[in-house]
């Protein structure tokens, strides 16, 4: 029978390792950005989706440049039907790594079209350790961990904007009619 050492500390936290890595094989599934196979976590899921838009933005802003210059709007719709294709096909296989992350069949990507299911994606943990799928994903880099804290703080920013701007707007029209009533008008 083994005996409790006396000199520890009963109050000291257990050694555990906790990390995002499979203790019992010790290997991790390496990210493949274009498959359906593997797993992806939720943190990097929304870092990658978040940067993908962030990408996409001075895409169509230079595309919107040359239509303006050029006068063709047929080369415009003809870009952006061909890049919004490439980022739903990449977007969907995001979402697919995703699902098998959580244990889920890809088909389940289906259920997204329900309104507001989607955020299940989002908020649901993934299978700890290896799941039917393979290996758990790598852990999360600080790179990763800050590209996916900007993703929500637009959101948030342009929420505050949306608020703020009619805000404002409505109390300068309300000064300026303040002021008007103040000042007298001008003698000829």
């Amino acid at each position: 029978m083994a005996t409790a050492n006396p000199s520890a500390n009963p109050y000291q936290p257990p050694r555990a390792a906790v990390a995002d890595i499979d203790r019992a094989s010790g290997e991790v599934q390496p990210i493949n950005l274009w498959s359906t196979r593997g797993r992806i976590g939720r943190l990097r899921y929304l870092a990658y989706l978040g940067a993908s838009y962030l990408l996409m933005l001075p895409l169509f802003f230079v595309v919107g440049l040359i239509v303006a210059l050029t006068n063709s709007p047929f080369v415009a719709v003809a870009v952006y039907v061909v890049v919004g294709i490439a980022y739903a096909v990449w977007a969907v296989m995001m979402m697919i790594q995703r699902s098998h992350d959580m244990g889920w069949t890809g088909w389940s990507v289906l259920l997204a079209l329900i309104p507001l299911v989607a955020l299940i994606w989002l908020f649901k943990a993934g299978t700890p350790g290896t799941n039917e799928y393979g290996a758990p994903p790598p852990p999360n880099t600080r790179s990763v961990k800050i590209l996916a804290w900007v993703f929500p703080a637009f959101i948030l920013l342009g929420i505050v904007a949306a608020i703020a701007l009619p805000a404002y707007q409505s109390y300068v029209m309300r000064a300026k009619a303040a002021q008007m009533q103040v000042t007298p008008p001008a003698q000829p």
